[in-house]
């Protein structure tokens, strides 16, 4: 997967992170957009969002991705946060167990709020502190299974698996998107989420989330 000029691209796919705070979602997030890590602690206030122009095959793809942004410790993501997203990361640290506790709950907030067919990862980070893990591997990637989830442990830290995890969502995005062109080439916007006006869904056309060509 390569780097293309920011403004030189072919879609651009809206990514959320979601998780309890502090488990490493702006940290995921600056360092898959920048290549950065910041050992400070703090909580960021606002909504964020940073952008990645990626290379898959041919086509280039702006990835922009979200962050909550500290909103989450005062149930303050409003759905104005997932709409438009067809993609998610649904973060934990595999160092507090309670932060995977609820990520039931976190996945139910994502499916009130986006398309039941948005592509979605579960992501245990902190891999690097696996001397103080709380959640097994097999347990979260049984929980993933089951709820049919991508999942993958990563490290905002040390960068493992980071790549990767923004990669594997992007791709299982872009096949999805190339499937829906196939039966909608004659049309210059994809709709996954919903048909366009005047338009019938074709026959067994899966729904999945907006994307804007």
């Amino acid at each position: 997967m390569g780097n293309r000029a920011e403004e030189d691209y072919n879609f651009v796919f809206k990514v959320v992170l979601i998780g309890e705070s502090g488990v490493g979602k702006t940290n995921l997030l600056s360092r898959f957009t920048r290549n950065e890590f910041s050992h400070d602690s703090r909580t960021t206030i606002g909504v964020e969002f940073s952008t990645r122009t990626v290379l898959l095959g041919t086509a280039a793809i702006k990835a922009q991705i979200w962050d909550t942004a500290g909103l989450e410790r005062y149930r303050a993501i409003t759905s104005a946060y997932y709409r438009g997203a067809v993609g998610a990361l649904l973060v934990f640290d595999l160092t507090k167990h309670q932060t995977y506790a609820v990520v039931e709950r976190w996945l139910k907030e994502l499916y009130d709020h986006a398309e039941a067919t948005i592509v979605v990862m579960l992501v245990g980070n902190k891999s690097d502190l696996s001397q103080a893990r709380e959640v097994p591997t097999e347990e979260a990637r049984m929980f993933a299974e089951n709820n049919g989830l991508l999942f993958l442990e990563t490290s905002a830290l040390d960068s493992t698996n980071v790549e990767l995890a923004f990669e594997t969502v992007l791709k299982e995005i872009f096949a999805k998107v190339s499937k829906q062109r196939q039966g909608s080439a004659r049309t210059s916007a994809i709709t996954l989420g919903g048909t366009q006006a005047g338009q019938e869904p074709g026959a067994g056309e899966k729904r999945a989330c907006c994307i804007s060509l």
